[in-house]
């Protein structure tokens, strides 16, 4: 889901993020996520009025090799996360930890 925030030319970013706070949403970074393997936390990330939903999660290469990242459910042409935050990256995300839930390690969506 991606979401214009704007409204007749007014950015309306503002009150999106108090309705998020509203709901149970924090401000956090990927990396301070309490999420493990096998589980999901819905998260917004807001870039230049626009939201975009995704999940934090573990993403599962092997079974000794996972990385920690937000990935929106918007995909690209390759049906790829068009957006990826992977835990080193420092952009601020809205996340609800109390609504996690669980996931297909093997077949993250």
């Amino acid at each position: 889901m991606k979401l214009a925030l704007t409204l007749d030319g007014q950015d309306l970013t503002k009150e999106f993020v108090r309705a998020l706070l509203r709901l149970g949403y924090v401000p956090s970074e990927v990396r301070d996520v309490e999420v493990r393997p096998g589980q999901r936390a819905p998260a917004f990330l807001i870039r230049d009025a626009t939201a975009y939903f995704g999940w934090v999660f573990w993403e599962k290469f092997t079974e000794k090799k996972m990385r920690k990242l937000w990935g929106s459910v918007v995909r690209n042409e390759k049906g790829d996360w068009e957006i990826q935050l992977p835990a080193g990256k420092t952009d601020r995300i809205y996340v609800n930890e109390e609504s996690m839930s669980e996931m297909d390690l093997d077949r993250p969506e």
